[in-house]
């Protein structure tokens, strides 16, 4: 484990990561959790005393990270942005999502598609497996898939299938 203090910050402007909090993690400290890395990786260890898993570092460049800190995580800590936080963080090696049977079936259907599917980084796979079950009701999760087989279809990542997939202003 690898022991550090820090600040939950927020981006005012940030591109896609407008209104994020996060904790910043120096590069030295991203070093000790797991050497020569600069893409992202997954944590797990404690923020203060709440225990996480399967987070992610997002790479910020220079080999500086961010571990981003969402609403639920803000208010188990009963901490705002500006607060101080103690992390003990280590890899999570162990870390997997598995795809779930209805987007498999449905990706195997065209030629091509799981397989592109695959050729994505664990992490970007992820996010689609997230953002599908993450579905609260079935109409939600069937649409879901519909966007993503389509994606898969027109080679788009994750980003840019919520992008394209937003209704105009």
């Amino acid at each position: 484990m690898v022991n550090f203090n820090a600040e939950i910050e927020q981006f005012n402007s940030n591109g896609e990561k407008t209104g994020w909090s996060y904790v910043f993690v120096p590069e030295n400290v991203a070093q000790q959790i797991k050497p020569e890395e600069r893409r992202g990786f997954r944590v797990r260890g404690y923020i203060d005393q709440l225990a996480i898993s399967g987070k992610s570092l997002i790479p910020m460049g220079g080999g500086d990270f961010i571990l981003a800190l969402d609403a639920k995580i803000r208010k188990q800590l009963r901490k705002e942005v500006g607060r101080p936080v103690t992390l003990s963080l280590t890899y999570d090696a162990d870390f997997k999502i598995e795809m779930p049977e209805d987007l498999e079936v449905c990706l195997a259907q065209e030629d091509g598609l799981l397989e592109h599917f695959l050729s994505y980084t664990k992490a970007h796979q992820n996010y689609f497996i997230n953002w599908l079950n993450t579905a609260k009701t079935e109409p939600t999760r069937t649409k879901r898939l519909i966007m993503i087989v389509d994606a898969m279809a027109k080679k788009q990542d994750f980003g840019l299938m919520i992008r394209s997939n937003k209704k105009p202003k």
